[in-house]
């Protein structure tokens, strides 16, 4: 049986716009009190890596350069993907000695790195404070390209019961230099320097924010570090290439569209508000209701660019024949696609995979609608690299430990 949905009188442009920018203050509080540390090293030099073109060229103006010496240094740190200063051979050497004392061109250490018998590939990176968080490099099955899906949070605030990433709590915000630096890092394990330019093949060719944490409950760094790899003299990923996946924070999906225009997915995972409210408890605050209609105000739709819809498939929970036709009723109108992610079990979850013939039943009726609805089948799922499993390798054994002792 279908759920129909509340019906609510329309709600005028001028009052959702009150209403987020008030959400939005809100927000932003919020995630100062997870802001990351100071990008410093121990004896005091500064990170380059996350800076924005003006900030480079102010830094270089405290040590007494000029400010064009910032465009020589974003070819050479986003271009070359150079780290080392005496290599960047177009600055005098003197000035690389100066930047050497000053300055640092880093990248995020590697734990732990696995690669799994379908070549998906999971790093695990440590930050200068010892936190760590994890990317995965998915290789597409048929051409020399791929995506790379990379963390905002170290940890998750919104403990979705299906995700196992949601289990570990929110430990901070990651930096623009970090969530810049994971991208970085996993060019350097593929080779992929320099940057790719025009129609050559990049094998690192999409970003999805689909890693751990709520990307738009990090929204200031998350940003601020997609605009540097959207610069088109460095590392010069187009927005296309670039998909933001949001459990539905709806404030601040209108402030992305506005601002960086990227694709956009969401994780629905359920077609009415006393399912969704349980799978993913941030429903509670932002509604089906509300979550689609920023969906239909989403700048990117107007273009014809698809919203993906993610939608994790749960045995008897959320994968039945009515449920897919609701599921069709809430994205018409819409220029969308249905990823269909069967759940992918991991320690601890009561939860299990639909079977194939409901998958195969619920994405016929997606289809017959017009819409593309792909079955997603797990990549990575030997290392834990599956969407929804990714949960750091410390904070399992932190986990262990703990268990240890308690015995």
């Amino acid at each position: 049986m279908t759920h129909p949905m509340p019906s609510s009188a329309p709600v005028s442009s001028d009052a959702v716009n009150a209403l987020n920018e008030s959400e939005r203050k809100r927000i932003e509080a919020k995630s100062a009190l997870f802001a990351p540390p100071t990008p410093v090293t121990e004896d005091g030099r500064r990170e380059l890596v996350g800076l924005s073109r003006e900030e480079l060229a102010e830094v270089l103006t405290e040590i007494g350069e000029k400010p064009f010496r910032a465009k020589q240094l974003w070819h050479w740190i986003y271009h070359q993907g150079v780290t080392d200063f005496s290599r960047m051979s177009t600055i005098a050497r003197p000035l690389q000695a100066k930047l050497e004392k000053h300055f640092i061109v880093g990248r995020p250490s590697l734990t732990t790195q696995q690669t799994s018998k379908d070549d998906t590939r999971k790093f695990l990176f440590r930050f200068r404070d010892g936190q760590e968080a994890e990317t995965v490099y998915i290789p597409d099955r048929r051409e020399d390209r791929g995506a790379v899906c990379i963390s905002s949070q170290v940890g998750c605030t919104l403990s979705c019961t299906f995700c196992h990433t949601g289990t570990q709590k929110l430990v901070r915000n990651l930096g623009a230099a970090e969530i810049v630096g994971q991208f970085m890092a996993a060019r350097d394990s593929y080779g992929e320097w320099p940057s790719p330019k025009g129609d050559t093949p990049r094998l690192l060719s999409t970003i999805v924010l689909m890693g751990m944490g709520e990307p738009l409950y990090n929204y200031e760094n998350v940003a601020k570090a997609m605009k540097i790899i959207m610069d088109g003299e460095g590392i010069a990923l187009s927005r296309r290439r670039i998909t933001l996946s949001t459990s539905g924070v709806v404030p601040m999906m209108d402030r992305c569209g506005d601002e960086l225009g990227i694709n956009l997915a969401i994780s629905l995972h359920a077609v009415r508000n006393d399912l969704r409210d349980q799978l993913v408890p941030l429903n509670r605050k932002y509604p089906i209701e509300e979550l689609m209609a920023a969906c239909h105000r989403y700048p990117a739709a107007s273009n014809s660019r698809r919203i993906t819809f993610e939608y994790i498939m749960i045995r008897d929970v959320n994968d039945s024949d009515a449920e897919a036709r609701e599921l069709v009723r809430l994205i018409r109108g819409l220029p969308a696609k249905v990823n269909l992610i069967p759940f992918n079990p991991w320690p601890g979850s009561d939860f299990r995979p639909s079977t194939r013939e409901r998958l195969a039943s619920f994405a016929q009726i997606v289809m017959d609608a017009g819409y593309a609805a792909p079955i997603r089948m797990p990549r990575g799922k030997d290392i834990l690299a599956a969407c929804g499993q990714l949960k750091t390798q410390s904070e399992r054994k932190r986990q262990a430990e703990s268990r240890r002792n308690e015995a």
